[in-house]
């Protein structure tokens, strides 16, 4: 215990470093794009230069790009993530308020995700080349080669449009004010559809090729000689080395749950993270953007960290160091 302690300080410790690199090349691509917060104005025949210099002042973009860096990075360490230039609310309330509507959407599409592909995965493996393992090698392929914004463009027509079974967006239906666990069920079927849809796919081809591999070790074999039954063998030998390939990639997955699918939010109308980040890509909104920015490198950083931790569960033979 006191090793994984050890090591968990010390990938901590390293982090730093990398997060104030990645806010660094941020910051200075965020800067280099053409346009800015003020491009709207400029565009203003009413606005004058000096109505533009003003502006500048007030949002401190007439310093010089290292010292807008510095006050930025200043006041993030002290807890103040700013203003949004677009808004003029404080980025960590707008962050605060999408937050929760993208955990909601996106824990969801994970669970739902998780629990159709551990299974499928397994079953495909322990039957290859049979006819289910067949549908589920095309149904896979089949899922890659769908988008997902022409997905949900398609479940909106069919589902929403044509058949009427769902709503076509949002969270809740326009004007509710009482929570209405029902209404709020079906507003979610279309996104997580979409969104699971893909994640399933991908989490099975890893799986099943993972479990390929696995169910063809000499400790499995072994198992089976001493008399074990089969579905012990799968799930307590088998799987739990064979889902090391998955927790990787759902480790990286993870930090979709605070962060959002910016394309899926935009489509059906989510006011979560993703939508947060268009919004504010398409202003220029420095503040916002940094903000989500950063959640979204220490959530991926903290990811990674707990996926090489769960190895050594999963894994005895692997050491911290």
């Amino acid at each position: 215990m006191h090793r994984v302690t050890s090591y968990i300080v010390r990938r901590l410790a390293g982090a730093v470093p990398l997060l104030l690199g990645i806010s660094v090349i941020s910051f200075a691509i965020l800067k280099a794009v053409p346009g800015g917060p003020l491009a709207a104005y400029e565009a203003n025949p009413n606005v004058t230069p000096e109505d533009i210099a003003r502006l500048e002042r007030v949002f401190g973009l007439d310093q010089p790009v290292h010292v807008q860096y510095l006050s930025w990075l200043g006041k993030l360490l002290g807890g103040d993530w700013g203003y949004s230039f677009a808004t003029s609310q404080p980025v960590l309330a707008m962050i605060g308020q999408r937050l929760p509507n993208t955990v909601y959407l996106m824990g969801t599409v994970y669970l739902v995700t998780l629990c159709i592909a551990i299974p499928i995965g397994v079953l495909a493996a322990t039957r290859q080349y049979s006819v289910f393992d067949h549908l589920v090698t095309g149904g896979t392929f089949m899922a890659y080669s769908m988008p997902p914004f022409w997905l949900g463009l398609l479940l909106i027509i069919v589902f929403g449009l044509q058949l009427r079974w769902f709503p076509l967006g949002g969270m809740t239906a326009p004007g509710a004010t009482a929570f209405d666990l029902v209404d709020r069920l079906r507003h979610l079927v279309l996104p997580v559809t979409t969104l699971a849809m893909f994640g399933t796919a991908h989490y099975v081809r890893y799986l099943r090729a993972s479990m390929l591999e696995t169910i063809g070790q000499d400790y499995v074999r072994t198992a089976r000689a001493k008399g074990l039954a089969e579905r012990v063998v799968v799930l307590r030998h088998a799987l739990k080395n064979a889902s090391i390939p998955l927790v990787t990639v759902a480790a990286l997955d993870l930090p979709e749950l605070f962060v959002g699918a910016l394309v899926t939010e935009q489509i059906f109308g989510w006011p979560g993270m993703g939508r947060l980040f268009w919004d504010a890509a398409t202003r220029s909104d420095y503040p916002v953007l940094m903000g989500i920015l950063s959640v979204s490198a220490a959530l991926i950083v903290l990811a990674n960290l707990a996926a090489d931790v769960l190895y050594g569960y999963l894994d005895p033979r692997i050491r911290y160091s």
